[in-house]
Order: C-alpha cells, then sequence, then structure tokens
C-alpha cells in the first residue's frame, strides 16, 4: 500500500524533516504535525494509513492521544517512536493496540516493516468492519419473530423446543428458520452463529 498516507507526529523539526524524505522517497505520501495537538486540530477525521507517534511531546503525549483516538474508536494504525527506552510506557502503548515501539534513531528496515504491517492490520480491520456493515443489513430486514427464533436457533435450541417456548407450530418455526437462513445469506448454524457473533447477538 504505497499509496497510503503516513501520518507523523513529532515536536522535533529534524526528526520531522529527516523522516519525511525518507518515507517519500520510498513512495509514501507522509503529512507532519508539529504536536498532538495540532493533529487532533484537523477539520476532518483521519481513517486511512498510519501514524508514527513520538511519545515524549508537549501539551499533548503521544500515549495521550493514543487513548484520544481509542476513546473516538478511530481505526488508524500507531506506531511509537521514543528516544528513551520506557518500558511502562511501551507496555502500556502495545496493550492500547500500537503496532510497534521503536527506538529512535530508527533503523530504517524496522520502520518500514512496522509500516508495512501496520497498513496490513488496517486493510483486514476495514474488511472486518465492511462485513460487519453488510451483516447488520441482512439483519435489520429481520422481521420481530425471525430475529426471535434466530436467537432460539443460535442458543442450540431444536425446532419443537422453540416451538414450545415461542407457543407456534413446528412448521411455523420451520418457515420462519428458513426466512433466517435465507436473508443472512447463511447455509448451516454455524455460519448463522459465526454472523450472530460478529453482530455482538447472544
Amino acid at each position: 500500500m504505497q499509496d497510503a498516507v503516513i501520518h507523523l507526529v513529532d515536536d522535533d523539526p529534524s526528526v520531522r524533516s529527516g523522516l519525511s524524505r525518507l518515507l517519500e522517497s520510498a513512495g509514501w505520501q507522509v503529512r507532519t504535525y508539529e504536536s498532538a495537538f495540532s493533529f487532533v486540530g484537523m477539520q476532518s477525521p483521519v481513517e486511512d494509513g498510519c501514524l508514527i507517534l513520538d511519545v515524549q511531546m508537549p501539551g499533548m503525549s503521544g500515549p495521550e492521544l493514543q487513548e484520544w483516538l481509542l476513546a473516538r474508536d478511530a481505526a488508524l494504525p500507531v506506531i511509537f517512536l521514543t528516544a528513551h527506552g520506557d518500558l511502562p510506557t511501551g507496555i502500556r502503548a502495545m496493550k492500547n493496540g500500537a503496532c510497534d515501539f521503536l527506538q529512535k534513531p530508527v533503523d530504517e528496515r524496522a520502520l518500514f516493516d512496522a509500516i508495512h504491517r501496520a497498513l496490513a492490520d488496517q486493510g483486514r480491520h476495514h474488511g472486518r468492519r465492511e462485513q460487519s456493515g453488510a451483516l447488520a443489513v441482512r439483519a435489520a430486514a429481520l422481521t420481530p419473530r425471525e430475529r426471535e427464533v434466530m436467537v432460539h436457533v443460535v442458543a442450540g435450541r431444536l425446532n419443537k423446543q422453540i416451538a414450545d417456548q415461542m407457543r407456534i407450530s413446528i412448521t411455523t418455526v420451520k418457515k420462519h428458520r428458513a426466512k433466517v437462513m435465507e436473508k443472512m445469506q447463511v447455509n448451516s448454524v454455524a455460519d448463522l452463529v459465526r454472523a450472530c457473533e460478529a453482530l455482538g447477538i447472544a
């Protein structure tokens, strides 16, 4: 994904300049920010590419910006750069989903590898998000009765048990069940269970 945009946030002008030239020479588009606040202050949210983030900056630190993004469910992968080997900060950043935690001066190969991993992770995240959106549209097409039957099915109940619980005939259960499978576009109960898990339907 060489056409991806790399967002570089660092308060050191020499770091911004040097890394920007390096990344552009590798074919990436680069946008630089002198502080976390200047990144946050952009008019439109950033969703694509990845974020290379200094740890220690005046105002808002790198880990604080990462947590700000997490609170807004932003899907931007983060790579941290630090001049200090701060293990607790690194552990905190990785627990919060950082793709990597690299030391300055950063090794070119290590940085490129981290960027490739970050962009691959984001591609998979977007794929899962698109799949969840499609599943949500299918689930919205279910009638309340069909949705109720679906919940019973994914709970592992048999048609007779569902019929008794809902006080309807087994024939009606079978009709609703067939409609659920058709509307959710699944071929088996296992597929239906996976779809419901992705949607957070117990």
